[in-house]
């Protein structure tokens, strides 16, 4: 039983903890993490969902995540890049690129920006979580976006930080 901190809109804690895939009241949110993980010739890592997994299976996707009750978002990001790929990084090594409340979502998600070059054969995939990995160009990610291989929640982020990732994906 996974169990989430709830917090109000301006992220704020209630005190309480919600067990995940319960229903979540109106007014109450929790914290959601996601990296974007570059390599030096200007490509984002990318993961293919399980095909176990409920939301969005055998699409490409970001690593990411719910923070478990009691976590930071920093302590969260970490934890789930090491869960669903393998990758040790240390918390300074993240750079908060966006943070939004989504009432669509009942989440406040935390958009982190990671530049860390790693083999993809020594990335380690998580059972019922990931089960493959690339690096994608801006193109190929415009091109993935375009034969709906891409979750849904990954392409409005890609759409929202268009300008950020301007300099840095090529």
């Amino acid at each position: 039983m996974e169990l989430w901190d709830l917090y109000d809109k301006d992220r704020n804690l209630l005190g309480k903890t919600h067990v995940r895939g319960m229903p979540m009241k109106k007014g109450e949110y929790h914290l959601a993490v996601f990296v974007w993980v570059f390599n030096q010739r200007g490509q984002v890592l990318l993961m293919t969902r399980s095909p176990e997994k409920r939301k969005y299976p055998n699409l490409w996707a970001l690593t990411g995540g719910a923070a478990l009750a009691g976590e930071t978002s920093l302590e969260a990001i970490c934890r789930e890049l090491l869960e669903e790929t393998g990758i040790c990084a240390d918390p300074t090594e993240f750079h908060l690129q966006e943070s939004y409340c989504s009432a669509e979502n009942n989440d406040i998600c935390d958009v982190y920006f990671l530049h860390k070059d790693v083999a993809l054969e020594d990335l380690v995939f998580q059972k019922g979580e990931t089960c493959d990995a690339m690096w994608a160009s801006r193109a190929l990610l415009e091109e993935m976006i375009k034969k709906e291989q891409l979750a849904k929640p990954d392409v409005c982020r890609y759409r929202q930080l268009r300008e950020g990732l301007k300099n840095i994906l090529k």
